[in-house]
């Protein structure tokens, strides 16, 4: 056995409101640069749908991921040594721009600049790759809340493995939202199909990163990845991905996605796994035994024997204390209502999802029935097999015994809760129902709805001995450093304004001491200076309004005057 540590997350696709917070803010943190107008690491896709690319789930044509020779031995299903180098400078499986849609803004000039005239002028959309006049068709959520469905939706690759009457009715049977971003995998595909190595997995946090000073961009990795996260930077011929915000995780805050998540549906996490059990587990022959084997990878941070072995092999203390308070080990191996997305492709892909149960729930209570009772939703889940039939075909490879066993443990704890909420007794028999207990069920309600910050996000911090190993690290693999890629661009389009500030590490721990304190941040650096970028929200900053005429007590804003603006010397007393 030999212990690694891995940051993983896990988000409820109940609490999810699409209301795509989360990809817009990691769009302004890592993606705002000329040549990736057109990249979402993190984005929302209704579903079903199509999804961002177009179709990317089908591997028939994109061939991405891993699969079994005919000997039952693991290899990429986009071939190996010997395709890539045939391929090498004309690589046939990528995605085309059209497959993710050409960026636009709009020919704002046109308004602004017009004369009077008798008809108001029309902003054209412009393309942000060309510059040229375009015809908007498709975008990352065009088929955002079943949008256009009629005329997409039999696109939709996971579709076409359910029944014909899925195919006319989903549009009036369920709808859900579906955060996607890099899965930072186990057995990475992406890592194995870069021929220069420039995609690698760090061996203290499991984060999948890309060294941009190695990457020659043979776009490879696009290819290789089943789940489409790696994409390309036009303009500085580089591969980009997710970077799991590494420089905020290495100071114990969660990624900027988590952060701002408005449902608060994701859930980060460390996870103890054995290496040594990865390849078996990714070489399962069945496709629906791929869930089991995975899970059966993850070590009991509790075990005194992985304990010991996790020292043995390097991982800090705190960092099993945290394994040990992580709601990702509760939420995959102790309530088990956590799956992985598409199993299938064999990469051990470590952004798992709690299935949805709320289109169960919707359709019992269109009936007129309580949509609260154990009975009517453990009825619906047994005679609604679409959506069932279709989780299974994301989350266990087409098995729906699995999904079937999480809407029960979602339902029971539904019912459950709610006896408990109005004063009733509770009925035992619900939770003995699902293998539960009502501790148990108790327990997962407030992880699952209660659960605080601190809770939500169990991440320990990088060593100090680990320092410079790290800032090497950030230093080749940031997507942001001073003179790094992209930070050079240029054109009438969508060019950057500047180079962005190197990423420090002081920088995040005063962000975290900032979300985290209970007092306004001290501003004494500033020296009367206003800096509103810096503010918390607390209390007024200091300089932001003038001093009340002969008081030298606190102005508007209950702060005292900086002591160097000369304010009480200079105004005379009354």
């Amino acid at each position: 056995m030999r212990v690694m540590a891995q940051m993983a997350m896990v988000m409820n696709l109940d609490k999810c409101i699409g209301c795509h917070t989360c990809s817009v803010t990691c769009k302004q943190a890592w993606t705002n640069r000329s040549g990736v107008e057109y990249v979402w690491f993190n984005n929302v896709e209704t579903r079903p749908g199509q999804g961002y690319p177009r179709q990317y789930e089908d591997q028939e044509r994109w061939r991405g991921g891993w699969t079994l020779n005919k000997r039952g031995r693991l290899t990429l299903k986009a071939g190996g040594r010997a395709r890539k180098l045939l391929t090498i400078f004309a690589n046939p499986k990528l995605p085309s721009i059209g497959d993710y849609y050409e960026p636009w803004t709009y020919d704002y000039e046109t308004l602004t600049d017009a004369p009077l005239q008798e008809h108001t002028p029309v902003a054209r959309p412009r393309s942000l790759i060309s510059g040229k006049y375009m015809k908007v068709s498709w975008s990352a959520n065009w088929d955002d809340d079943l949008g256009g469905s009629a005329e997409t939706g039999e696109r939709d690759v996971v579709l076409r493995e359910v029944s014909e009457k899925v195919k006319l009715e989903f549009d009036q049977t369920f709808m859900f939202y579906l955060p996607r971003i890099c899965e930072h995998c186990l057995n990475p595909s992406c890592a194995a199909s870069c021929p220069s190595g420039a995609i690698y997995k760090r061996t203290e946090d499991g984060i999948v990163l890309v060294d941009q000073d190695r990457c020659r961009g043979w776009r490879m990795c696009v290819t290789g990845c089943p789940y489409k996260k790696v994409y390309f930077n036009h303009r500085t011929g580089k591969a980009e991905k997710c970077t799991f915000c590494f420089p905020r995780v290495e100071v114990g805050i969660p990624t900027v996605c988590s952060e701002t998540c408005v449902g608060r549906l994701r859930y980060i996490g460390l996870m103890l796994y054995d290496v040594d059990k990865v390849l078996d587990a990714a070489s399962t022959p069945d496709d629906t035994d791929l869930y089991e084997a995975q899970r059966g990878v993850f070590l009991d941070p509790h075990d005194p024997e992985v304990i010991a072995a996790a020292e043995r092999d390097g991982v800090p203390r705190d960092w099993i204390e945290a394994a040990q308070r992580s709601p990702i080990w509760a939420l995959i191996n102790t309530y088990k209502v956590a799956l992985p997305l598409h199993p299938e492709y064999r990469t051990m892909p470590m952004v798992w999802y709690i299935p949805p149960l709320s289109p169960v729930v919707d359709v019992v209570r269109d009936t007129g029935h309580d949509a609260e009772n154990a009975g009517n939703l453990f009825a619906a889940i047994d005679a609604l097999r679409i959506p069932v039939d279709y989780l299974a075909q994301l989350f266990t490879a087409g098995d729906p015994a699995p999904v079937d066993a999480v809407l029960r443990r979602l339902a029971a704890m539904r019912s459950y809760m709610r006896d408990l909420n109005l004063g009733r007794d509770p009925d035992e028999a619900i939770p003995a129902r699902v293998g539960m207990t009502g501790e148990q069920i108790y327990e997962m309600y407030h992880l699952l709805a209660l659960a605080k910050y601190d809770a939500r996000y169990v991440i320990p911090a990088a060593h100090a001995e680990d320092a410079h190993k790290l800032e090497e690290l950030a230093t080749e693999c940031s997507l942001d450093y001073e003179g790094g890629p992209g930070m050079t661009g240029w054109g009438p389009f969508g060019e950057t304004s500047g180079g962005a500030a190197p990423i420090a590490v002081e920088n995040f721990h005063m962000l975290r001491q900032r979300q985290t304190s209970d007092v306004p941040a001290g501003r004494e650096h500033l020296r009367g200076r206003v800096n509103l970028l810096n503010w918390d929200g607390k209390g007024l900053p200091e300089g932001l309004f003038p001093p009340r005429g002969g008081d030298e007590g606190p102005g508007p804003g209950g702060t005292n005057p900086p002591a160097d603006s000369g304010a009480a010397e200079t105004e005379p007393k009354p």
